[in-house]
């Protein structure tokens, strides 16, 4: 006679767990812990050598404890593994920090090549070449990893700065993310794809890439190797695009003005936006840096909102009506902790303690998002990637993102190029 599992309480579950792992994160922020970034500035092997003293080594150290303490205390509440997790929990930081540390040469962030794709790359080059151990496994924790960073990113959405970078930034990323984020859906559905690849690669497209696409994936619970695919052709698209819109830009002499929330608005990363905003002018990196941050802000609107459509879809073959309870059990939870995080630190928390403790909080959150999308890549094989949905996301980002380039070009000309307000001083 076989035995039902034991039903384990509500607050051991995953979803409220990297709610109480981000909460202890923060607190222990607030409290005066500081983290040290992981990146490392670099041009050459010899600058990392002379780089890692005694004492950025011992940070990097007390990085690897605090994280591992935090895992650990994650996995005693949901009782899961502990010891084979503690054994294994360190190469996959180790990994994690070689991807920021890559990320972290001259050209790839010249280039706005951010971490995420390092990290996902190393984990798929173990995967794909000696195979990723058993040993390990443990340690491939996806889920647990994005969702305890997303919350800690919460904290960083600060509306109160959004507010002072401009009410015409944030009106452009709103009919940026609404229109593109609708085109990109309807498009995503004449590739045929599903609802999970479409609102990931929506999402992305629209809003903010690599991190909107985490959201994203998050909130929908959606298939990891779908995420990956769709951080690696945001990531690979930006490169050109970086070369592209400022040459586009200097042929048909558009105002810096206009240039910079063009390309706020199209480059799916805030590297990518300042790296091609370097090349026209200090004018064009500010606007699009305002207008990249003000779409940064609506993730956790976006998040919500997919989570409550996510929550109401019939996972099953029945037609019954689905009632608030199920919506609840089904809406993720760690949704709660962004948006907890993020009106706390916008509307709660001293704005001079709150910038004080933003690098802190984004140092962490970037080392969460690289263990994440570590263990993406140990969990993918590279040609499962290649052959996904016969290519067809490929060309369904492609022609999501020529839509956004041209109506964001339009939107930026008729707001911030003097035709339907005066063209602001910045």
């Amino acid at each position: 006679m076989s035995t039902q599992p034991p039903v384990r309480p509500w607050w051991s579950l995953e979803d409220w767990v990297v709610v109480w792992i981000g909460t202890l994160t923060l607190i222990a922020v607030g409290i005066g812990y500081r983290a040290p970034a992981l990146s490392l500035k670099w041009s050459s092997l010899a600058q990392i050598g002379s780089a890692l003293t005694p004492p950025r080594l011992q940070s990097w150290g007390g990085r690897a404890r605090c994280l591992w303490g935090l895992s650990f205390t994650g996995m005693a509440l949901m009782r899961d593994r502990i010891p084979s997790f503690l054994l294994a929990f360190p190469a996959v930081f180790l990994l994690a920090l070689a991807a920021q540390l890559l990320a972290g040469n001259s050209v790839a962030s010249g280039w706005g090549i951010e971490f995420v794709i390092f990290a996902l790359l190393l984990g798929l080059l173990v995967s794909n070449t000696v195979g990723t151990p058993a040993w390990l496994l443990p340690a491939v924790r996806t889920e647990f990893y994005i969702k305890t960073g997303l919350i800690l990113m919460g904290a960083t959405i600060v509306f109160g700065e959004i507010l002072q970078a401009g009410a015409l930034g944030m009106l452009q990323s709103v009919l940026v993310v609404l229109v593109v984020w609708y085109f990109s859906f309807w498009l995503a559905k004449r590739f045929r794809l599903d609802d999970e690849f479409a609102a990931m690669l929506s999402t992305a497209v629209s809003i903010c890439g690599v991190s909107a696409a985490i959201a994203a994936c998050g909130a929908i619970e959606g298939d990891r190797r779908k995420l990956s695919y769709v951080t690696s052709i945001v990531l690979i698209v930006a490169v050109p695009m970086i070369v592209v819109q400022p040459w586009l830009i200097h042929y048909f002499s558009i105002p810096d003005v206009v240039a910079g929330a063009w390309l706020g608005g199209t480059l799916d990363t805030t590297g990518s936006v300042v790296a091609a905003g370097e090349l026209i002018s200090e004018t064009a990196t500010k606007v699009g840096t305002i207008v990249k941050f003000s779409q940064n802000v609506l993730i956790g609107i976006a998040a919500f909102l997919l989570s409550l459509w996510w929550s109401t879809k019939s996972r099953s073959s029945d037609t019954q009506s689905v009632s608030a309870r199920v919506i609840w059990n089904r809406f993720p939870k760690f949704v709660l902790g962004f948006i907890g995080a993020s009106i706390i630190f916008s509307f709660v928390l001293q704005p001079a303690f709150v910038k004080s403790v933003k690098p802190a909080i984004t140092n962490l959150r970037n080392a969460w998002f690289a263990m994440a999308f570590v263990s993406i890549g140990l969990e993918t094989r590279f040609l499962d990637l290649l052959q996904l949905e016969e290519g067809r996301p490929f060309y369904c980002f492609l022609g999501a993102q020529a839509f956004n380039v041209v109506w964001t070009l339009l939107l930026a000309w008729l707001i911030f190029g003097g035709v339907l307000f005066t063209v602001p001083n910045i």
